[in-house]
């Protein structure tokens, strides 16, 4: 499934097209069976479609679930690099998205936060300030305080949120992490804490917005080259 996914996405099967079902039975080493299971859950998706006469082709962009955890991280992973120098698109519009979100958030969270979701936001803290250097440790532990943040707003459809922003969120942290300098996390974190455990809204948006202003600094290290570039 993945490997059609990834044909579509980089435009290696254009929009319109259609497939060539035994091709790609042959190129991949599937059954026909396997194969059309998978496509089937990409027609699910919104990716692919099938028509009398016509045959499977591949629908619109317009037409995909990009909401979808699936299609976001195929996306990331499949799209290629953007030109040098250049921001890749789902990562600014995942900047946007993150700062009409989360300071709307982080407010609800100062709120209505429980001992429960500190405790939560503590151990990810916790997490974080131990995996200092960077990689797969740091990686997780921002996406389970950006995850129990949602949470602690105690907004279902905020909380489902938590889909769009983690997808974009790994990849962004894993090039960050892998740069040189990085700004440390945790005091940025620390302070978004601090303000939802005090129950401060308006200390818990500004040190949220603190936060992704940083995000953003950090980000742009990396797309100008002080780091380990978008490829």
């Amino acid at each position: 499934m993945e490997a059609i996914a990834h044909r579509v996405i980089s435009g290696r099967i254009g929009e319109g097209d259609t497939l060539d079902l035994g091709a790609l039975q042959a190129e991949l080493g599937v059954s026909l069976t396997a194969l059309r299971e998978s496509l089937k859950v990409l027609a699910a998706k919104g990716m692919v479609d099938a028509r009398q006469k016509r045959g499977t082709f591949v629908r619109p962009r317009a037409d995909w679930h990009l909401l979808d955890g699936d299609v976001l991280r195929w996306q990331f992973e499949f799209a290629g690099p953007p030109a040098a120098g250049a921001a890749h698109p789902l990562l600014r519009d995942l900047g946007e998205v993150r700062a009409i979100v989360e300071p709307a958030a982080v407010r609800l969270a100062a709120q209505r936060r429980t001992e429960q979701d500190i405790a939560a936001l503590q151990t990810a803290l916790d997490a974080m300030a131990r995996a200092a250097d960077g990689g797969a440790d740091a990686v997780q532990a921002d996406l389970a305080f950006h995850r129990a943040l949602l949470a602690a707003s105690h907004n279902e459809l905020l909380e489902r949120m938590e889909m769009v922003i983690s997808s974009g969120l790994a990849v962004r942290d894993r090039l960050v992490h892998g740069s040189d300098r990085p700004e440390d996390p945790v005091p940025s974190h620390r302070a978004v804490l601090d303000a939802v455990r005090a129950q401060d809204p308006d200390a818990a948006e500004s040190a949220m917005r603190t936060l992704l202003d940083q995000a953003v600094r950090d980000l742009g290290k990396v797309q100008d080259g002080h780091g380990p570039g978008l490829d």
